[in-house]
Order: structure tokens, then C-alpha cells, then sequence
């Protein structure tokens, strides 16, 4: 999804993200966790989604298309979102 085609409610939240450890949530238009990932930092994580990517899977494609809002969960640590990320694909399943 180049950048231009991302909704700019979704372009501001990105932007907001705080730069720490922590896990995100993308969820879908319906509020449905459909990813879980963990960061070392949250807004860089999440935003290299977004840009130009030489990620040419096409899961990452699909994913990026289906992303309609993005949580996150600030952590103290990479270990600690390790452990978090573990428990929240538990609970959702993605």
C-alpha cells in the first residue's frame, strides 16, 4: 500500500506511536485484532508497514490492505513484549 492510500485517521496514529518497546495490535474495519507484533520501537515498527518495502510476500500485502486502526501496549522491555505479544495471540488468534 504506497503511502498516499492509507487513511489519514490511520497516518495520524501511526504518527503518534511512541517510540519504545511494546506490542501492537492491527485490527480490521470491524475492530478484529488481525496481527500482533512486538517492537523494540513501536512507531518505527509499525510505520516500516506502510512505506516503500522491498517485502514483496503476499501476506504483507494483504495484511497492509485489510489494517484499519493500530493499538499498541507500551512495555519495559523487548523482553517483556515477548512475553505480552506470546499472550495475546493466545487470547485473539489472529
Amino acid at each position: 500500500m504506497a503511502t498516499s492510500q492509507i487513511p489519514q485517521a490511520l497516518k495520524s496514529r501511526i504518527a503518534e506511536l511512541p517510540d519504545t518497546p511494546g506490542v501492537y495490535l492491527f485490527k480490521d474495519r470491524d475492530g478484529k485484532v488481525i496481527y500482533i507484533g512486538k517492537a523494540v520501537n513501536l512507531r518505527s515498527r509499525v510505520r516500516s508497514y506502510f512505506g516503500a518495502s522491498s517485502d514483496t510476500r503476499i501476506f504483507h500485502r494483504f495484511l497492509v490492505s485489510r489494517v484499519a486502526d493500530v493499538d499498541c501496549i507500551v512495555t519495559e522491555s523487548e523482553a517483556e513484549a515477548l512475553i505480552l505479544e506470546n499472550n495475546l495471540i493466545k487470547k485473539h488468534r489472529p
